[in-house]
């Protein structure tokens, strides 16, 4: 994981949005808005399943239905044979054919049934750093939880208002997808 440091905090935080824009210099109010461990700008959403967290993650680890439930993911080419272990990729196209673009995800950081960071890009669009978090089961079932923090390219500037704007729908449907998944994979198992 690279890592970069504040002036003055010894701290080590990712090199994303957070380090090229630090916190209250973006020039609108942020003080409701989701901050990761580093006290980064994310867009975060949560979603309760009907579903155990690892039949959850049996879905996120096979690469194959990455396209499935991933909003904007289009063809997988390949998918690294010791995914989703750190450092391993999904080859995908994003967007629509004919103007879709070839592209990669990267694992960054997995902790097996309750945690997947992935390096995502879309360039020319920019790159983000999405961490999915699979919480056990509470009073109203197991939670998803996705934060996406632009990391890099164009969109790395436009105001977090902005960002959530357009990444909250997506990832809302994202986690939709991936729940529903889930839940039929394991209804087909329970037949």
């Amino acid at each position: 994981h690279r890592r970069a440091w504040h002036r003055g905090d010894p701290t080590p935080v990712p090199l994303t949005l957070c380090t090229a824009f630090p916190t209250g210099r973006l020039g609108y109010s942020e003080a409701n808005a989701d901050r990761n461990e580093w006290g980064c700008l994310v867009v975060t959403v949560s979603r309760r399943v009907e579903v155990t967290p690892e039949q959850v993650f049996a879905v996120i680890e096979d690469g194959w239905y990455f396209a499935s439930w991933v909003v904007g993911a289009a063809h997988i080419r390949m998918v690294d044979s010791n995914w989703p272990a750190v450092g391993s990729r999904i080859h995908h196209s994003v967007g629509p054919w004919p103007v879709s673009i070839n592209d990669t995800t990267v694992v960054q950081a997995v902790e097996r049934d309750s945690m997947i960071e992935l390096a995502e890009r879309a360039w020319p669009i920019g790159g983000a750093i999405v961490r999915i978090n699979l919480e056990p089961a509470g009073p109203t079932g197991p939670q998803i939880t996705t934060s996406e923090e632009v990391s890099s390219g164009p969109a790395k500037v436009l105001p977090h208002i902005a960002q959530t704007a357009l990444l909250k729908p997506r990832n809302d449907e994202s986690l939709r997808r991936l729940a529903d998944i889930a839940v039929g994979r394991a209804a087909r198992v329970q037949r």
